[in-house]
């Protein structure tokens, strides 16, 4: 990390998390950003085709850190091989109160109960549809608070902004909207799903539709949605969004509500992904994501199932370069190990985790 990268996230954790977050966005968004941005990380070994998206590397950004699609340009620049923006909802919505965004510092890791809020699908397509051509860029669809058909509101921001974006995930998973991850169930996500796919046949463009779920699934659970994800036709599985749980936390913010996220979920997250790949055989592709900070911790995500990787709260910590060094990094480890690819790395330590 660079001096100036370091001076610049001390200045940003002695302020509210929230407006901190909301000016760094800022700062990236209209090119004020001092940091330079290396472009995404390539080589022959890190190239993946996930879903059938062609990925420069396998770190990508994951949704909840540029809602509302504003650094787009910036952040495809900063070395990730994709970027997730979102989640979006048919009508603009506030969310839930603040304060609603905790460092967890003694833990290397952050709360939020964030409640989707977001400038609404159409503001967002109106940015996405603006967006250089670059590295994929995907959206995580969301369901509006008061929705009274949830289920339709996913279908209706895949219709509207599909043509503006490169994959879309249905998240069912967030713990900060009431009842949405009751949408994790057989019947309500068999419905769903099949009102999301029916919507992507009907597209101009057939775009990679993922599905995201919660870490606090038990393994029934997990193999029923694995059963229902492979029915559905969907093209991947992300493992996993934030949990519940606040075991082991040292943080006197360990109290607040919300979904936690960061180092904590490490484990937690690459076991359920260890597990999906067992109960799918390795046939469907997975998005690894929770607690990675590291090059090393990619790594073991990849080796117990996941094709490709997101992060997001690590760079509260370590900055935005963190997703150059992870990717380089990476390249290393692959190298050391006598992979050609990141494809031939893909599960291979997956019993470790099971």
């Amino acid at each position: 990390m660079s001096l100036i990268e370091n001076l610049g996230l001390a200045a940003l954790r002695r302020i509210d998390p929230e407006t901190a977050h909301g000016l760094a966005l800022k700062a990236l968004g209209t090119g004020l950003g001092l940091l330079p941005l290396p472009g995404p990380v390539r080589s022959p070994r890190l190239a993946v085709r996930l879903a059938g998206l062609d990925l420069p590397n396998p770190v990508g950004l994951a949704a909840g850190f540029d809602k509302n699609a504003q650094a787009v340009a910036a952040l495809s620049r900063a070395g990730f091989g994709f970027l997730e923006v979102g989640a979006a909802t048919p009508r603009a919505q506030a969310g839930n109160p603040r304060p609603r965004l905790f460092r967890l510092t003694e833990d290397r890791a952050a709360i939020n109960r964030f409640g989707f809020n977001n400038d609404g699908m159409l503001a967002i397509a109106a940015r996405l549809a603006k967006r250089p051509p670059g590295i994929p860029v995907g959206l995580n669809l969301g369901a509006n608070k008061d929705s009274a058909d949830r289920a339709r509101d996913f279908a209706e921001v895949l219709r509207l902004c599909a043509p503006h974006v490169d994959f879309a995930t249905v998240n069912v998973s967030s713990p900060n909207t009431e009842r949405l991850r009751d949408l994790q169930g057989a019947a309500a996500l068999t419905g769903l799903l099949g009102g999301v796919m029916e919507t992507r046949a009907g597209l101009a463009r057939r775009i990679p539709v993922f599905l995201k779920i919660a870490p606090d699934l038990n393994n029934d659970e997990l193999a029923e949605i694995a059963g229902i994800a492979t029915q559905s036709g969907v093209d991947g599985i992300i493992a996993t969004n934030t949990t519940v749980s606040r075991d082991g936390l040292q943080s006197p913010m360990s109290h607040e509500a919300g979904g936690l996220s960061g180092a904590p979920l490490f484990e937690k997250s690459t076991r359920v992904l260890a597990h999906l790949s067992d109960l799918t055989g390795g046939d469907m592709p997975l998005i690894g994501v929770g607690g990675i900070g590291s090059a090393e911790q990619a790594y073991a995500k990849i080796r117990a199932g996941a094709t490709a990787v997101q992060l997001y709260t690590a760079m509260v910590y370590d900055g935005l370069s963190l997703a150059a060094r992870i990717a380089r990094g990476l390249d290393d480890l692959l190298a050391r190990d006598g992979f050609d690819s990141v494809d031939h790395a893909v599960g291979s330590k997956r019993s470790d985790w099971l």
